[in-house]
C-alpha cells in the first residue's frame, strides 16, 4: 500500500507541510519517491505519522518526540525509559499549568480593579506599562 502525501496527511491528521518538515528535520526518514519524484508513504510511515500526531497532541516537544520514536522503534528498550520521559513531561505540564493559573489570577485581579467605563484610567494598561 502506497499513498501520496495528501492521502497520508488525511489519514494521519498531520498536514502535508508538517510531513515535509518532519522529513527535513530528520524526525521521520525520507519518503520513497515515484519515478516522477512524488513522495509516497507506506503503512509504517502512516503509523509513525499517527504516533507523532498523538505525541504532539499530548504536548511533547520535537526533541521528546524524536526520543520517543527511537524508543518505540527499539524493541529491546526498557519501558522505564519511556515512563521517565512521560513523567518528566507531566512535571513540565504541571509547572506550565501553575504558571498559566498565576497569569489568570493576575489578569482577573487587574480586571477587577478596572472600572471598565468611559474614563481613560485603566489599571490593566498601567500594569502592562510598568506603572502598576
Amino acid at each position: 500500500m502506497s499513498v501520496t502525501i495528501g492521502e497520508a496527511a488525511r489519514a494521519s491528521g498531520v498536514s502535508a507541510k508538517m510531513i515535509r518538515y518532519y522529513e527535513e528535520t530528520g524526525l521521520l526518514g525520507p519518503a520513497e519517491r515515484t519515478a516522477s519524484g512524488y513522495r509516497v508513504y507506506g503503512a509504517a510511515d502512516l503509523h509513525a505519522l499517527r504516533f507523532v500526531r498523538r505525541a504532539r497532541d499530548l504536548g511533547f516537544s520535537m526533541a521528546e518526540i524524536a526520543d520517543l520514536l527511537a524508543l518505540w522503534r527499539d524493541r529491546e528498550r526498557a519501558s522505564a525509559s519511556v515512563k521517565g520521559l512521560a513523567l518528566a513531561h507531566v512535571g513540565d505540564l504541571r509547572r506550565r499549568i501553575r504558571e498559566l493559573e498565576a497569569m489568570a489570577r493576575t489578569l482577573e485581579n487587574l480586571a477587577e480593579r478596572c472600572c471598565g467605563d468611559g474614563r481613560p484610567d485603566c489599571p490593566i494598561l498601567d500594569d502592562l506599562a510598568g506603572k502598576g
